[in-house]
């Protein structure tokens, strides 16, 4: 017999119920210390970023905060030259609610900049270091930013953007450049010089409550414009916090940071996970997997965040001297595919992966406490009332929750797949059940759902389907949008993915479904980059998906590229891939077609194109 706790009655087999007893304890432990450094912050509604960061400099005021290989700073160093930010935008007629976009790589500094203008109310819009001027132009121009601070090493690639923002935007540039100084764009490290580094008196402080917004970081683009997110002084600190409490961090540990810190990951949670206990971090520009061990252990670090294809880049590597030679307690981040989580923890001798889901607009965040492999996060009955996440039964086709007789959403059977919601309330004992949004009151309407369960209810829409276990365990099954139907059946892309990336010569792969002409939902296709293209196994694939795979989820078409296009943080971009579809005229690449009537995949020319487009090949 076998109860609910997964342990065999009546046998002896003991080890299943302590396996549970351990998991059990993990989230108490860890929703307890979440729960009591985060809990706080909505009952002390005037103590902002600003206050903490001198709190800290008063504390650990010698203690190195801040370390890269060019520069290096204390906590009372950075609380200073955060000073100097404040007293500089002040000058500059930068107040409250004033926004100042801010492109620079990733370094200390970065931190001291958002930090000073957070001091006067001021609002830090973290730019994107990748994006193509368009984009860049969009995001400044849709804070409605007055300013920018850009990286000299980044100027070139900002001017760009610059023709297509507002001609009013004052820029300044940090650091020197071979075009040197202008009049129109002055160094901002130069004129702090004049500042003091001192705290500004009470008396001239502008009045701050943790609902005075703080930053906007952008979402990453993947299906479109970034969007940017609202992150109020209550939300930096919920994060700051959350993951401190999470990650169990001391004054011992040291983060190794080499996400981007333009987005919440590299540049709040992490940096806030270290600094708010009096820990330290490692900033790396760009991540190296070449480097990444090496610099681990170089600078002692005992944790780090990982997001997406990190963990298969890392795994990808030769073995090396450092793999295990580190000090590494702990890495925390999310989008680790269950396919390597044992091979990467195995290989790199990782006591604890927390993986985590959590989205920087949103109110959901689970976590998963106890490792188990291919889980986001758990959420014990216990913990239901405080942590209020449900997953509704989805439309695929309308890509919209189901409503029943009475229009009420319909909740999920365990293992039944379906839209994650997360309760929107205003409550200090469920801190992270707040919406903040974003710079667009109308992009925020539109991922709230009304009347789920009861009138007036409302709930925040992830945009990701998932499945719960009857043990309370998430697990990630796509992003809406990317499963799509075939046959009358829902594809995973993510799901097809992993089972086509165990193939031997697969690096990287992505699946998507296309349209056909004449036929209802998409065909499944997937773009490959392979070790050797030439010598690659199409018959051994086939056969692998053919084994792995129902039919109606076995891509129909595939595409080989040298690389596949991806944001900074490793999401991959789909969109240019789905309209161009498997339409030889527009896709240079090498394109297959698994062909029903010959049992193989071939070439797909202009001629075979027109075959399937005119429906002379049964799909």
């Amino acid at each position: 017999m076998i109860d609910a706790w997964g342990c065999v009655g009546g046998s002896g087999e003991y080890v299943p119920f302590l396996e549970r007893l351990v998991s059990e304890w993990s989230y108490v432990t860890g929703a307890y210390r979440a729960l009591r450094r985060t809990t706080p912050i909505a009952r002390h509604p005037n103590r902002t970023i600003r206050d903490l960061f001198e709190e800290l400099a008063f504390k650990y005021g010698p203690r190195p905060a801040l370390l890269s290989d060019r520069e290096q700073l204390t906590y009372a160093e950075l609380n200073a030259r955060a000073n100097q930010y404040a007293r500089w935008a002040r000058a500059a007629g930068i107040g409250k609610g004033d926004v100042v976009g801010l492109l620079m790589p990733n370094r200390p500094e970065y931190v001291a900049i958002w930090l000073g203008l957070a001091k006067v109310g001021g609002v830090a819009a973290l730019l994107n270091t990748n994006l193509p001027g368009p984009s860049l132009a969009h995001c400044i121009n849709s804070v409605g930013a007055r300013a920018v601070i850009v990286d000299a090493a980044l100027m070139d690639a900002f001017d760009a953007a610059r023709r297509l923002s507002s001609d009013d935007l004052k820029v300044y540039v940090h650091g020197a450049s071979a075009r040197g100084e202008t009049p129109d764009a002055p160094r901002v490290d130069r004129l702090l010089a004049g500042f003091s580094g001192a705290d500004i008196p009470e008396a001239e402080k502008v009045p701050l409550t943790i609902n005075d917004r703080c930053l906007y970081i952008f979402t990453s683009g993947t299906t479109g414009m970034p969007k940017a997110a609202n992150m109020n002084h209550y939300r930096v600190q919920l994060a700051i916090f959350g993951f401190a409490g999470v990650t169990g961090s001391t004054a011992a540990d040291r983060m190794y940071i080499c996400l981007p810190m333009y987005h919440t990951n590299g540049g709040v949670c992490a940096v806030g996970a270290a600094l708010s206990v009096g820990g330290s971090c490692y900033i790396r520009e760009k991540f190296s997997a070449r480097e990444f061990w090496s610099d681990v252990v170089t600078h002692e670090c005992t944790m780090f965040f990982y997001i997406g294809e990190l963990c298969r880049f890392l795994l990808a590597t030769p073995p090396g001297p450092n793999d295990k030679r580190h000090r590494v307690r702990l890495c925390i981040g999310n989008g680790l595919r269950p396919d390597i989580f044992i091979a990467f923890r195995d290989r790199f001798r990782i006591p604890h992966i927390l993986e985590f889901y959590a989205a920087t607009e949103g109110n959901i965040t689970i976590f998963n406490f106890d490792s188990k492999p291919g889980a986001v996060g758990r959420i014990p009955k216990w913990m239901e009332r405080k942590f209020i996440v449900k997953i509704v039964r989805f439309d695929v086709e309308t890509e919209q929750p189901v409503r029943g007789p009475d229009g009420r959403c319909i909740e999920c059977a365990p293992d039944e797949v379906g839209e994650t919601l997360g309760q929107i309330l205003d409550d200090p004992s469920k801190p992270s059940a707040r919406f903040e949004g974003y710079a667009d009151k109308a992009a925020s309407q539109h991922k709230i759902l009304h009347d789920v369960f009861r009138p007036g209810d409302a709930w925040f829409r992830s945009g990701d389907l998932m499945r719960k276990d009857a043990h309370g365990y998430f697990y990630f099954v796509d992003r809406i949008g990317d499963t799509f139907r075939w046959k009358g059946e829902n594809v995973s892309t993510t799901e097809v993915a992993e089972a086509i990336s165990d193939f031997p010569g697969v690096r990287e792969v992505t699946v998507y479904g296309v349209a056909t002409p004449g036929m209802d939902g998409r065909a499944g296709m997937a773009s490959l980059v392979v070790d050797n293209p030439r010598d690659f196994d199409l018959a051994g694939l086939r056969a692998h998906i053919g084994a792995r795979l129902p039919e109606y989820a076995r891509p129909l078409f595939l595409r080989f590229q040298e690389h596949l296009e991806m944001t900074a943080t490793f999401k991959q971009r789909k969109v240019d891939l789905v309209a161009e579809g498997f339409d030889p005229s527009r896709v240079r690449d090498p394109l297959y077609f698994s062909d029903p009537r010959q049992g193989v995949f071939v070439p797909v020319g202009l001629d075979l194109y027109g075959e399937i487009c005119a429906g002379r090949i049964r799909l």
